[in-house]
């Protein structure tokens, strides 16, 4: 009743291999583009009329297409809901973090507003994945690291001290030391919102562990890139 039936028919043989072939190779980009509009007008509830052809589109060959749902799999979590998102989004949210860097941009750059939409619990298994957004197909691609020292800032308040101390604290580090000074640059910011963090939560042990940690290595490090790292973090905090 809500869309008729030939038109959501005609939209969901889009992703059909033959019409890419014959009729127009962006057509299931295009698909791909639209498809959150449809999921929010035909509403949650008859999300099953989309779930195939969001799968297949996930999976196309075209890297285009993928990365197109990658940078909108938010926003089609907000419209499935909790549960829906953990069932039939996640695993493809899975997909695309070990996909080509074109696409796991995608998720990177809004990977607080999806993680935030998890229970604790699912979010929790993510911690060491983030890990992996610090390797990158190609080391130049420094705004990858960039962005992901970004989403870090915001990310900080969806766990506990305790897990950013365990998990994130590295990423922050690795950052730190990178090649390019607008990556550091971010990553000191990082670094602080991090003590902050601990203090905040009254984790003092934890915050002096992290400072006595950043004092030996980069305060007293034998090159002076890296002391003046210690000296910018110092001009942040």
């Amino acid at each position: 009743d809500i869309i008729p039936q030939p038109l959501l028919d005609q939209y969901l043989s889009m992703t059909d291999p033959a019409r890419a072939q014959t009729v127009d190779t962006e057509i299931a980009k295009h698909c791909a583009y639209s498809l959150p509009g449809v999921a929010l007008t035909l509403g949650r509830q008859n999300w099953h009329c989309l779930k195939d052809t969001y799968e297949t589109l996930a999976s196309d060959v075209q890297w285009k297409v993928r990365r197109t749902l990658a940078f909108s799999i938010h926003e089609l979590a907000v419209i499935l809901g909790d549960q829906l998102t953990a069932a039939d989004l996640v695993p493809i949210f899975n997909g695309f973090l070990k996909d080509l860097d074109e696409v796991r941009i995608g998720v990177l750059k809004h990977l607080y507003d999806f993680l935030k939409l998890l229970h604790a619990d699912k979010r929790r298994e993510y911690l060491y994945q983030l890990q992996e957004f610090v390797v990158t197909d190609n080391s130049r691609n420094w705004r990858f690291r960039y962005e992901l020292a970004e989403q870090l800032i915001l990310v900080l308040e969806l766990y506990n001290p305790n897990d950013v101390y365990d998990y994130l604290r590295h990423i922050a580090l690795t950052l730190c030391s990178d090649k390019v000074s607008e990556v550091r640059w971010i990553s000191f910011k990082l670094v602080v919102a991090i003590l902050q963090k601990f203090y905040a939560n009254s984790a003092n042990a934890l915050g002096l562990n992290f400072i006595n940690e950043l004092v030996v290595r980069f305060r007293h490090c034998s090159k002076w890139v890296g002391r003046q790292a210690f000296a910018f973090i110092c001009q942040v905090g």
